[in-house]
């Protein structure tokens, strides 16, 4: 088996989990990371064995290097999927793939021109929970769906400390994204027509220009219809960073979900409350475990072994289209139909 040599650009927490993810693969090796800070850079290629790189134009020049992971701040996506296409890289892209639909429908045509494999990491649709109600949507066992809940949010810990860019982006941009391809998912349907709003006080009070939350209503091809609720400033006192509760009302039966609140695992201590990720991205005897990590693999596995994707980069257009017709209807009021 020849070993797939792979770049990551950008080191951030997701970078170092596609770094784990990848070093714990057969037939799989960093060959290359990238970041603007030296230091960081340099971190983790030393534990990945890879090398240092502050210009990712000088990592996608290394021919040894087949696929990257672009795992860089939303709004940082577009131009460096655009060149890892033109170098003939296979790519795996954060959500969202890019924030204008122009801009995805180049990267998608850039990539289909390639032949390069193009994936957007939209991890939701390994996680353990989600994918049995799916099944269970797919069986008929609820019917017909009829209407959506979901709601994920974060604490407000994400844009006012986690995130030093929170105010080139959005609640929507970072986690919405997540939500609509999730949806789109479960009913496998398209978003025809949505109705949003939103409101920005409390993360503008404190200096970040990006608005608190969003409340949306999506319509599907199908009939069916989603309440979408996304917001960046839960309590820090709350024990999960994010809250992410899910409902689906078919016409014979429903389906209900706590996937961050379930109290699978509870610690106290003298200082705080929390409830600890065991599904997203736990490590294991230093393994990285957990739905996150399996997309990846996922994405490695198709390019080393010729397999075609279950993520495309049209998913990601298609997520950008109902984005940007939600950021529309915000704007003027109104209902929004999806191009």
């Amino acid at each position: 088996m020849s070993v797939l040599g792979i770049g990551i650009i950008g080191t951030g927490t997701w970078g170092t989990v596609h770094a784990r993810t990848y070093a714990a693969m057969h037939g799989v090796r960093v060959l290359g990371v990238a970041d603007l800070v030296a230091g960081r850079a340099e971190a983790l290629a030393n534990a990945t064995a890879a090398a240092a790189y502050t210009d990712y134009r000088e990592l996608l020049a290394n021919d040894a290097i087949q696929a990257v992971s672009i795992v860089t701040p939303d709004f940082a996506h577009a131009e460096i999927a655009l060149a890892a296409a033109e170098a003939g890289k296979h790519i795996l892209c954060e959500k969202p793939l890019a924030m204008t639909v122009q801009q995805c429908e180049a990267i998608v045509m850039a990539a289909e021109k390639a032949g390069v494999k193009l994936m957007v990491d939209f991890h939701a649709r390994w996680s353990p929970p989600l994918y049995k109600a799916r099944q269970t949507i797919q069986n008929g066992d609820i019917g017909v769906p009829q209407h959506v809940y979901y709601r994920l949010s974060d604490r407000i810990h994400v844009p006012s400390k986690m995130l030093s860019w929170a105010g080139r982006s959005t609640v929507m941009w970072f986690i919405g994204s997540h939500s609509i391809d999730t949806i789109r998912w479960l009913l496998d349907d398209e978003v025809t027509r949505v109705y949003a709003v939103a409101r920005s006080e409390v993360l503008k009070n404190m200096g970040i220009d990006t608005p608190d939350y969003y409340q949306a209503t999506l319509h599907f091809r199908a009939g069916a219809t989603a309440q979408l609720e996304n917001s960046w400033i839960l309590p820090d006192s709350q024990p999960s960073l994010i809250d992410l509760k899910c409902e689906v009302v078919g016409s014979k039966g429903a389906i209900y979900m706590d996937a961050s609140h379930n109290r699978t695992l509870e610690k106290y201590t003298g200082k705080e409350a929390s409830y600890p990720d065991i599904l997203v991205m736990p490590t294991v005897y230093g393994r990285q475990m957990g739905f996150a990590a399996e997309s990846i693999r996922h994405f490695a596995e198709c390019v080393r072994d010729g397999k075609e994707l279950l993520v495309t980069g049209r998913d990601g257009l298609q997520v950008t289209k109902a984005i940007c017709a939600i950021e529309e209807s915000v704007r003027s009021g109104h209902p929004v139909t999806v191009d």
